[in-house]
């Protein structure tokens, strides 16, 4: 992913390259353990020109020269892939280009240099989870079933999703009594929970994915908020029809509810400011701050001198 600037048409991104800029940085993410896109060491006009005898430089984050370097691609046209990024590879790619301007009537040379700046962020996808929300009818508020309910209820959704390593946290419950036009006094049960990918055998199904699992993760938590729903779909029809008396707690048609919650490891987080070209992404935190746990946002760290980037603490 790169912040595309308006002369750089949607083909350049195609073919995995992103142009250099000199009036400003340009900022490219890269999800972690891939290859980075091709950074091209000229701007997209100066690519439509001839260049005489140029020559390239690449300066990495750590101040070193990228030349030999073996986590490195770099062609003799001045592309440069960083491979199998890791968090530790994000930061400045500066790359400078010289090269020869020949004044055609004198044959006159003039040697021209360029600076190119390329920040390259390590991103992840966001982690899923999904916050349920169901209503019940009982009898009365003060029964002691209503709680033995609740806990069944989410014993029978831990057995319908544990295939998927994803289980059930944050449950609670609260009850109230409604008055609705027509019928009076009810009572509700408003059930409240969290289908959480992070179940019993998830990180083993994690140590047979290469690299990372994320992905996958978030396919196992969305098939499992699926078959929830589903359940609540037929569970009205499961209670008429299996139940010869009318049990003393119904499901409250239609009141299902999900909502999708993102979380991101430690050492990301969102920043839709300063990373508008990869707001979805928990993008790796910058010098000066960190995320010490799932949620969403970097913190900045009291002490200015933390300079590396996926802090987990300062």
């Amino acid at each position: 992913r790169a912040e595309l600037k308006e002369e750089q048409s949607i083909d350049l991104i195609g073919k995995n390259e992103v142009y250099g800029d000199t009036r400003h940085e340009v900022n490219v993410y890269v999800k972690v353990f891939t290859n980075s896109p091709f950074l091209v060491c000229m701007d997209l006009a100066l690519s439509q020109e001839r260049i005489i005898d140029p020559n390239y430089l690449w300066i990495g984050p750590d101040g070193r020269d990228l030349q030999g370097q073996e986590y490195v691609n770099l062609t003799e046209t001045g592309k440069l892939m960083v491979m199998g990024f890791r968090v530790s590879m994000s930061g400045a790619y500066i790359c400078t280009l010289s090269h020869k301007v020949i004044e055609t009537t004198t044959q006159e040379e003039t040697e021209m240099v360029e600076a190119y700046k390329f920040m390259v962020y390590a991103y992840r996808e966001a982690d899923h989870a999904y916050q349920v929300s169901v209503r019940f009818t009982t009898t009365r508020c003060r029964l002691k079933t209503n709680g033995l309910f609740v806990e069944k209820l989410n014993k029978i959704l831990n057995s319908t999703i544990s295939h998927l390593t994803c289980h059930i946290t944050e449950s609670s419950y609260k009850c109230y009594s409604i008055r609705t036009p027509k019928k009076g006094l009810q009572y509700e049960l408003f059930v409240n929970f969290l289908v959480n990918p992070f179940g019993p055998g998830w990180e083993e199904v994690c140590h047979r994915i290469p690299y990372d699992c994320e992905d996958v993760t978030n396919r196992r938590v969305r098939q499992a908020a699926e078959r929830i729903g589903k359940f609540f779909h037929q569970l009205r029809h499961v209670l008429k029809k299996e139940f010869h008396t009318v049990p003393t707690i119904q499901y409250v048609e239609n009141s299902f509810s999900m909502t999708p919650i993102d979380s991101c490891r430690p050492g990301f987080g969102k920043n839709h400011h300063t990373h508008q070209n990869c707001a979805s992404c928990c993008v790796v935190c910058g010098p000066g701050t960190y995320s010490p746990n799932n949620e969403v946002t970097c913190r900045s760290c009291a002490s200015p001198w933390a300079r590396m980037y996926g802090a987990k603490s300062c």
